[in-house]
């Protein structure tokens, strides 16, 4: 049987048996990408149409790689941290987590409960963040320029806290196996409040744009659905996968570092569609901030990071009275700490689904191996399921619903 006779014989079982007709006279094979502005990044797709009917889509996916897993393998167990956060570089602070917890793991370490509530905290921020882009991209790819407009001003004033916090924009290099590099700044309080004062407004302005919309309801009901059984059998998660009505959530059925401390809801829909991924994703965002003001509320004092000697630097005023503690401070910066032999997978919930990292020591001051789940890679997997049968113009929707990364496609 070739391919397209397959396809054919796919549709007829989906109840398409109306493209069977005439189908190698119309067919056509063409590429969509890598350089698209609705592939979102260098994605290319291999499409065969009848008409402007979708019979197949083959995501083809490479063009961006840098070998970021490798490339940790020649860094010590720290300074790796400065290649992961740059996978999905709409949600650094989501792999540096990852990343942590599982050397964290391999350590045996705790996280002193106030760091555990920063990581939490920045992690919640930096999930709106994402999604602010998510908002405006989906509503540009519709036609509806002002979604762009109104979420990347929204994702300014975050950014604007993460620069008071870390010093940068992206790519933070700010959680760290033990805990957090530094300290929240003094003033940190009053400017998060203000972000979870503003946003719900803010996210009433976008429903109020998209939500009734007829020509954006239009575009999206019935429109790139994907089922729970089709979701799990391609490992689908986050809003993809709770879209169609997987109730997993690793926050809630995981916890890890302060999410247990947290109460929440974890939003779901059934329709498993374009708009129900919208549905989800407004509503996750409403809970980041119902999360955020609870971790303002429940703050704690103390340490910030892990104080073992092992994985902590001495303080700077010891380098002036302490030939010690120079000698230890230019082995940790130099040299980094050495990790028990061991494999572990940790992962977190980002904003596009389960991100996981394995990884393997041979208890050396290295990474002996690291593979990581992300969930960009994943849930492109389900496009060509979720295009099979409808429009070109549905196509974009269905692109814009998964909110893929390309840097943690083509890690």
């Amino acid at each position: 049987m070739s391919a397209a006779t397959g396809v054919i014989k796919d549709l007829e079982e989906r109840g398409h048996g109306a493209f069977v007709e005439n189908v190698d006279d119309d067919r056509m094979v063409i590429n969509m990408g890598p350089v698209h502005p609705a592939t979102h990044g260098v994605l290319r797709l291999l499409l065969e149409l009848d008409g402007e009917t979708v019979i197949s889509c083959e995501p083809i996916i490479g063009y961006l790689h840098t070998g970021m897993e490798k490339e940790c393998e020649d860094q010590n167990w720290r300074s790796a941290v400065t290649i992961v956060t740059r996978m999905d570089y709409l949600a650094p602070f989501f792999n540096e987590q990852a990343y942590s917890l599982a050397v964290e793991s391999l350590l045996g370490v705790e996280v002193p409960p106030r760091g555990k509530y920063i990581r939490t905290l920045m992690a919640e921020l930096n999930r709106l963040s994402s999604h602010f882009v998510w908002f405006g991209t989906q509503a540009l790819d519709m036609g509806a320029m002002s979604g762009m407009f109104y979420g990347f001003r929204e994702r300014e004033v975050v950014l604007d806290f993460f620069e008071m916090v870390t010093g940068l924009r992206m790519n933070h290099n700010y959680i760290i196996p033990g805990g957090v590099w530094e300290d929240l700044p003094a003033e940190w309080e009053p400017v998060c409040r203000r972000i979870a004062e503003i946003v719900p407004n803010r996210i009433d302005e976008y429903e109020e744009l998209l939500s009734r919309n007829p020509i954006y309801l239009e575009r999206t009901r019935g429109v790139g659905v994907l089922s729970s059984s089709d979701a799990g059998a391609l490992g689908a998660t986050g809003p993809m996968a709770r879209a169609a009505g997987v109730d997993w959530d690793l926050r809630r059925d995981v916890a890890y570092d302060a999410y247990g401390d947290l109460d929440f809801d974890v939003p779901l829909r059934t329709d498993g569609d374009v708009y129900a991924r919208y549905e989800v994703r407004m509503a996750e965002m409403r809970e980041s901030i119902r999360l955020i003001r609870q971790l303002i509320d429940g703050m704690p004092s103390g340490d910030y990071k892990n104080m073992d000697t092992k994985l902590t630097p001495p303080p700077r005023s010891e380098l002036n009275r302490s030939m010690e503690a120079v000698i230890h401070h230019f082995k940790l910066v130099t040299q980094g700490y050495t990790v028990p032999a061991g494999e572990v997978y940790r992962a977190v919930e980002s904003p596009r689904g389960e991100l996981g990292v394995y990884a393997v020591s041979d208890g050396g001051t290295s990474p002996y191996r690291l593979r990581v789940r992300d969930p960009s890679f994943v849930n492109l997997q389900c496009l060509p399921v979720m295009t099979l049968g409808g429009l070109v113009a549905d196509l974009i929707a269905a692109i814009a619903s998964i909110d893929p990364v390309m840097g943690g496609v083509d890690r």
